[in-house]
């Protein structure tokens, strides 16, 4: 089926002999000569004058051209077959805590100490590219919670903003409500059954202004479901301080995440390694997807390249045209004959 995307373009067309009214004529510098005798001057000269084309046919080219380029603007598109949509998966929002804490290195990738952000962001990467069908979105939270990728189908786009989060972005504290609440913010209008909220933070709530059980009462009234993990190695029962001066998995507030999760018909998970984060991305992979009604999509062929081309094609020839209308008249000028 064809379609024009912007038909709204063709109101310009009268812009031409707008601007042509409003703005003074060009003057070309040259004296015009009118005589009464001309066919006495054809007589002698041995040849008859050149006679001036009328003002519309001296206009076609040019309108053509015009018309054209306005039809190229205008976005003229051939509409395939309606096709389905992959959409029965899930709405699946991920909240990562991006507090000062985060960048602890009490986990281990491939042999190597690495933080528990760059840990989140290698094993949660490879977890939101295997969401085929589902829509992801990704919220980081500190001290604030933000919305960094809204639900979307490019998948692959949300993890490049996951990898390019850093520590503190979003201030050193933990605002786990909040960020609940932004999630339940952006699933609402989702249908019921899809709603998901995978919640990442190795902390107690700190920041701020609403309190995580609070939003998880919010989130159940709006049927989102709250996944937490609890990232972090085992407090330390000894009290020996580490030597970023805290006690790694001290902070991390399990009743909390735990009370979240069963209060929206989530699941708690632990991850103490990466091994067992791994296994909780498994554990996620499994969920049902719930079905939605499909969406269907028209593939669009471009067609501006056609009427653009026939303009750029007449434009050559009018100023090839010229060219040799000038070049005709300095031999005339010099008494050479073409």
């Amino acid at each position: 089926m064809f379609e024009l995307a912007w038909p709204w373009i063709f109101l310009l067309f009268p812009l031409p002999w707008l601007l042509r009214w409003l703005l003074p004529a060009a003057d070309s510098g040259d004296a015009a000569l009118k005589v009464s005798f001309l066919g006495e001057l054809e007589s002698l000269a041995g040849r008859r004058a050149a006679v001036a084309l009328p003002s519309w046919r001296q206009q076609l080219p040019y309108l053509v051209v015009w018309s054209l380029l306005l039809f190229a603007a205008a976005r003229p598109q051939w509409l395939g077959e309606p096709l389905p949509l992959p959409t029965s998966g899930r709405d699946l929002l991920l909240a990562v805590d991006v507090s000062g804490s985060m960048d602890y290195p009490d986990m281990q990738w491939q042999g190597d100490e690495v933080s528990r952000l760059e840990l989140v962001k290698q094993l949660l990467g490879d977890f939101i590219i295997e969401r085929r069908g589902d829509r992801v979105g990704l919220i980081l939270f500190g001290s604030k919670a933000y919305l960094q990728a809204p639900l979307t189908f490019d998948r692959q786009t949300v993890r490049t903003w996951l990898d390019e989060a850093v520590i503190g972005i979003a201030g050193n504290n933990t605002a786990i409500g909040d960020a609940i609440g932004l999630a339940v913010k952006r699933l609402r209008e989702r249908p019921a059954k899809s709603r998901v909220l995978v919640l990442i933070t190795d902390g107690a709530n700190n920041g701020g202004e609403v309190d995580p059980l609070l939003a998880a009462r919010l989130a159940a009234d709006e049927s989102v479901k709250v996944h937490t993990i609890g990232i972090g190695a085992d407090a330390q029962t000894n009290g020996v301080l580490n030597r970023f001066g805290f006690n790694a998995g001290a902070e991390l507030d399990e009743p909390t995440l735990r009370a979240i999760a069963e209060q929206t018909g989530g699941e708690y998970f632990r991850a103490r390694s990466s091994e067992e984060l791994k296994a909780i991305g498994a554990t996620l992979d499994q969920l049902e997807p719930a079905a939605q009604q499909p969406a269907r999509a028209r593939v669009a062929e471009a067609l501006y390249v056609w009427p653009l081309s026939a303009a750029l094609l007449i434009s050559l020839l009018l100023v090839a045209s010229r060219l040799w209308q000038l070049s005709f008249q300095r031999l005339v000028r010099r008494g050479d004959r073409p």
